[in-house]
């Protein structure tokens, strides 16, 4: 069996093959997350045997997941999600995930499927993080478009995140929910604590400052520290880690609501360059390509009501967003908007992780559900792009003009 210097070799490799071969031979067409999996099931334990997730790969994975879903709060501006596009959003993720648990109790009645719960939360989700990148590309940031799809990106991930720390809990429902309200008042205070002693004018921000270009590298380093912090807070109120990256992300916009672009450009060299890569790459490691194989009408039924649910919800959300009676979006752009909203994967890694640990799903079934994520992350953003074609840009993605059906 590979060592851990051995197995972070391996991965290593593939973080630098993926980009390359997206560049090279593939010419963009293929988003380079989805070679990045692809590239761990061939060196995962399942195939090459040349790498595996042992405890020093493990915690750089867990980083790479918190790095993620930092850089996914970070950007979201919470007057948004409080605002009416925000509470559409909202809306439509409750009644995404109502319907996936409809449809999954009707599927479980005969035992087709384990683990409910953690199935429908599945289908609920959108990989805002793993979107991010795509968004950026294709210049679609601070468009009307990409408002809205940050917007439901945002509760795509918030909401099964939630409903990860009530519904899977050991707690109960009542406890958890009394858990989760804690671990936010910590996050609170957290907030709080760094914006008061980071405050204009004070001696440690002064210092913070001129620490940021030497090797000291002090604000990625307070970066990190608040990840890990409140990753830990979660870990010690039995939450998932995801819930304290994303609430680490939420507390470092609140610190800088302007932005910070050097902090930033910084913080994606670490996460993009190092941390992310190999969060993907062990996810592709976790899936057995022989139980895929021996499922594959579960993996397509999987793929389907996630188009169904999620890309389904969003798609008649988007269709009833209207202006002065106008629609905002027509048919091209509320379909790519839909498949963007259906593409998921890090929080399906992550809800069959704990289903798995908990016993309550088989690991043959949670290679199914993350094999699933990884096709919508293949398929649908590349769908969304043919959809959308020369309006990818910012100024093409607009509001119709009055009378456009």
């Amino acid at each position: 069996m590979p060592g851990a210097a051995e197995s972070i070799f391996w991965i290593a490799v593939c973080a630098v093959l993926a980009p390359l071969l997206a560049g090279l031979l593939l010419r963009g067409r293929v988003p380079e997350v989805v070679l990045l999996l692809l590239l761990g099931v061939l060196i995962g334990p399942n195939v090459l045997e040349l790498a595996v997730a042992g405890e020093g790969v493990t915690m750089l994975r867990e980083l790479g997941l918190g790095m993620l879903f930092l850089l996914a709060g970070y950007e979201i501006e919470v007057d948004e999600l409080v605002g009416r596009g925000g509470r559409r959003a909202l809306v439509t993720w409750l009644g995404c995930f109502g319907v996936a648990l409809g449809l999954i109790w009707l599927v479980g009645a005969s035992d087709a499927v384990d683990a409910e719960i953690a199935v429908a939360i599945a289908l609920t989700s959108t990989a805002l993080g793993t979107l991010l990148p795509i968004l950026k590309d294709g210049g679609l940031l601070g468009t009307r478009f990409g408002s809205t799809l940050m917007n439901h990106g945002a509760y795509g991930e918030l909401g099964p995140i939630v409903a990860m720390a009530v519904l899977l809990g050991s707690r109960g429902l009542v406890a958890s929910a009394l858990v989760l309200a804690g671990f936010f008042a910590l996050a609170v205070l957290v907030h709080r604590f760094s914006a008061r002693i980071s405050r204009e004018g004070s001696a440690l921000l002064a210092a913070v400052r001129r620490g940021a270009e030497t090797s000291g590298q002090t604000q990625v380093r307070l970066v990190v520290l608040l990840l890990v912090t409140l990753g830990v807070a979660a870990a010690v109120f039995d939450l998932d880690v995801v819930l304290g990256a994303f609430a680490a992300g939420f507390v470092l916009r609140g610190l800088l609501p302007e932005g910070h672009e050097r902090l930033e450009h910084k913080l994606e060299g670490l996460a993009f360059g190092l941390l992310i890569p190999v969060f993907f790459v062990t996810s592709g490691m976790a899936i057995d390509p022989q139980a895929v194989a021996d499922e594959p009408l579960a993996l397509l039924v999987f793929l389907a009501l996630i188009l169904l649910v999620r890309g389904g919800g969003v798609l008649v959300a988007t269709r009833l967003q209207r202006e002065g009676g106008v629609p905002v979006f027509g048919g091209r752009e509320s379909a790519a908007m839909a498949l963007f909203a259906a593409t998921g994967l890090p929080i399906i890694v992550a809800v069959t992780s704990v289903a798995v640990d908990a016993g309550e799903m088989t690991p043959t079934n949670a290679s199914v559900l993350v094999a699933g994520g990884a096709l919508t992350v293949l398929v649908c953003p590349l769908l969304a792009q043919r959809l959308l074609g020369e309006r990818s840009h910012p100024e093409q993605v607009s509001p119709p003009p009055p009378g456009r059906v």
